[in-house]
């Protein structure tokens, strides 16, 4: 067996050197060096400051203290997403993080709701998501201290300073023995065998290593320059392609959610941190000029800007081969599905945990590669499908963006699901997946797709029971998130 003794990480930013502090973490230095290769010259897309749950947990993992992290990267807490005039204009919906109710008996929770539905209950599904209460009310508590209360199920995930968690891991790597290269890849050299051998610097230094971690954004010097992988395009599902982005003061409540609010061409976002907000413009050059989204973000913004707003062109899609030989394609390199949902440092994460998974020797073997493709395939697809029920669910026919995402083709798994779904509102789930049954449920109700009838098998329980269990259930959690902190006395109490 030949392990691995070096591994070159070329590019920094958030996926360099979040990929680098995962490996620096799971890699004793005295086995196998790691090296990172950035260049200052270089800057960094930096939109991304939104998250999902599992980062959290990966922080926690990372053996990194949460409140430290927080107080760093000046973070707020995330309880899920509000979506403004996607379904119709004038409606608002949400997608919470954790659980929505608790099993009733042996019998799901969303299957006893949907009977009671269909049978005079007014009450909406969000009445019995903690996080979406929470949401609405301003408030925030981790449920992590609040086990076995109302609220126990809920979950969250952070709102982040991109450039604040570059630097923060920076340390975090170095300060266990990863080495860090200040200089500008302009060439890769490969063996007779096609594996990558060395990289070289703008100076003329020569980085060599075993295997190489792709990091240099869209550029993708090495999986795409180097090696010649191409790229699956998504284009015909996901219809946005640019992206205008700004950073804004912080007036207002400090609201614990991300804000997705239509627009003509696209959607805006909103992604408020202790001291600024990010907001943004995602929208579809067919539809929309710069020179018109820039005037619609700033039309918009309801803070004063603190830069000028930059432009950001982008195809949604992922490479064909996340991983060739020596090579793994991490972050902007391997793929783009656009921020929506907030994705993109989650797939970070899951492909080093995968590569930690499928770790190899030297030789690389294919078995490998291919498996470790098929999994990150399976994730990509799974989040593509996820973000496309967002856009071609839509009534809305009021601009021809509009109109175009009502006649988006929908990927077979998503139509499938969909299906599936309308018939008795069951769930298609595939292993380890992000999306569990109580988003897609949020946003199947949210853009008004719904079962056509409940389980026939919800009849085998008292009716009275499930009365009872939902009145006693919105109570309880109403009741005690009226009594939680506000979010913004919840930062102030821990970082104030």
């Amino acid at each position: 067996m030949q392990p691995l003794s070096k591994i070159v990480v070329v590019g920094g930013g958030t996926s360099g050197w979040l990929a680098a502090a995962m490996l620096r973490h799971h890699l004793k230095p005295e086995l196998c060096d790691i090296e990172l290769i950035e260049s200052e010259e270089i800057g960094t897309i930096g939109v991304g400051e939104s998250t999902v749950p599992p980062f959290v947990g990966l922080i926690q993992r990372l053996g990194i203290d949460e409140q430290e992290f927080i107080r760093a990267t000046e973070a707020t807490y995330k309880l899920g997403i509000q979506f403004v005039d996607w379904h119709q204009r004038s409606h608002t919906y949400f997608h919470p993080f954790g659980a929505i109710g608790k099993p009733i008996g042996t019998h799901d929770f969303y299957q006893c709701w949907l009977k009671a539905r269909t049978l005079g209950d007014s009450s909406s599904l969000q009445d019995f998501s903690p996080c979406n209460v929470m949401a609405e009310n301003g408030r925030f508590f981790p449920p992590a201290r609040a086990r076995n209360t109302p609220i126990g199920g809920a979950n969250y995930a952070l709102h982040i300073d991109a450039a604040l968690v570059a630097r923060y891991l920076r340390g975090y790597s170095e300060a266990r023995g990863l080495k860090r290269t200040e200089g500008r890849v302009t060439d890769v050299h490969r063996k007779d065998n096609g594996f990558i051998d060395h990289v070289v610097l703008a100076d003329g230094r020569k980085v060599h290593g075993d295997f190489f971690l792709d990091c240099t954004g869209f550029r993708a010097l090495l999986i795409d320059k180097a090696l010649g992988v191409e790229s699956n395009d998504w284009s015909d599902y996901l219809p946005c392609d640019r992206a205008i982005a700004v950073r804004t003061e912080n007036h207002g409540p400090l609201l614990g959610y991300t804000r997705a609010t239509a627009q003509k061409a696209g959607w805006m976002w909103r992604i408020p941190l202790q001291h600024r907000i990010g907001q943004g413009y995602v929208y579809s050059s067919r539809f929309c000029s710069d020179s018109e989204a820039r005037s619609t973000l700033l039309r918009n913004l309801n803070s004063g800007a603190l830069d000028e707003p930059r432009v950001i062109p982008f195809t949604t899609g992922h490479r064909k081969e996340l991983w060739k030989l020596n090579c793994l394609s991490v972050g902007l390199a391997g793929g783009f599905l656009e921020p929506l949902e907030a994705t993109a440092m989650h797939l970070i994460a899951r492909g080093i945990d995968f590569f930690l998974r499928y770790f190899p020797t030297r030789d690389c073997d294919p078995a490998l590669i291919r498996e470790y493709n098929r999994r990150m395939t399976a994730d990509y697809e799974e989040v593509r499908d996820f973000i496309v029920l967002h856009y071609s669910a839509t009534r809305r026919d009021d601009s021809p963006f509009w109109q175009a995402c009502q006649q988006l083709p929908l990927p077979d798994s998503l139509r499938e699901r969909i299906e599936l779904f309308q018939s008795q509102g069951a769930m298609r789930e595939g292993t380890d997946e992000l999306f569990r049954a109580s988003s897609w449920q949020s946003v199947f109700e949210g853009m008004g797709i719904r079962p056509r009838t409940y389980s026939p098998r919800i009849d085998n329980i008292d009716y009275a029971q499930i009365q009872d269990t939902l009145r006693t259930a919105k109570a309880a959690i109403a009741g005690m998130v009226e009594h939680l902190p506000t979010h913004e006395q919840f930062l102030s109490r821990q970082f104030g």
